[in-house]
């Protein structure tokens, strides 16, 4: 696989792409990984890669003009590159994307600064993908989320082939749910303990407490899963009943405290 980016801040991705996972993956000839610097494709002697918008407003917009010429540069060089753009009105990126963009073939994340980009600048872009309801003030970090996310997933890259499958949000045998608590020695800190069957040797009774645990923790925290999960009726009808229970307490706890405020006002 190869990934690229086209930054105004190349600089930024070498120390993250060389590091960790990443780096002994790319060490390992997992992918192949370039940063471009947009301010390559410009001619003037400032290297202006923005300008002020149209109309007026607030900031600068990062010209069409080198965003164009890059793209189609970089895209000349070897087989046509799957092109992603980020954008608030982007798709928003899950698991299920970096699974899709882990197959393939050549990968180039362009990242905007500034205000944003001349509209006509995304007609290059195959995708256009967010990370988040939220302001950043570039596209580099949310290129290194997508990389680490796609990189990870790439046969070998991890050093075991099925080390990725329980993950939270996995397709594997998390089935689309958070991943189960898991600990380490010591056995006890400060008073807390580990649950007894992850201690106990037997895999089926450990197996199925992680399932159950992982739907406990979906429920908790993220019962938006829930829908698109693989539950079996008799997990559903569980996790049912763990809603239930937990919108409960959380309506009694809400109920408290505002008994605590009106005592305290009065």
């Amino acid at each position: 696989m190869i990934v690229e980016t086209l930054s105004v801040f190349p600089e930024m991705f070498e120390p993250y792409m060389s590091s960790s996972i990443l780096g002994r993956a790319r060490r390992a000839g997992l992918f192949d990984f370039a940063a471009y610097d947009l301010r390559d494709w410009t001619h003037d002697r400032h290297r202006t890669v923005d300008d002020e918008p149209y109309g007026g407003g607030q900031g600068m917009l990062m010209k069409v003009e080198p965003l164009a010429e890059a793209i189609e540069d970089i895209a000349s060089k070897g087989p046509k590159p799957h092109v992603v753009f980020f954008t608030p009105c982007g798709e928003r990126f899950d698991q299920r994307i970096a699974e899709r963009l882990a197959t393939c073939e050549r990968l180039l994340l362009v990242c905007g600064r500034y205000e944003g980009m001349d509209e006509r600048a995304y007609s290059f872009a195959d995708e256009r993908l967010s990370i988040g309801d939220y302001v950043l003030t570039g596209g580099e970090l949310p290129a290194m989320v997508v990389a680490d996310a796609v990189i990870r997933l790439l046969p070998g890259a991890l050093g075991d082939d099925m080390s990725n499958v329980d993950e939270s949000f996995s397709g594997g045998q998390t089935g689309g749910l958070l991943e189960y608590e898991q600990y380490t020695r010591p056995s006890t800190f400060r008073g807390a303990g580990v649950p007894e069957v992850l201690l106990s040797g037997d895999h089926a009774k450990v197996d199925a407490w992680r399932r159950r645990n992982a739907i406990e923790r979906t429920c908790r925290w993220r019962p938006d899963l829930l829908e698109a999960a693989a539950l079996s009726d008799a997990e559903r009808a569980y996790a049912e009943e763990l809603l239930a229970r937990y919108h409960d307490a959380d309506g009694q706890a809400e109920a408290q405290r505002s008994d605590t405020e009106e005592e305290v006002q009065a």
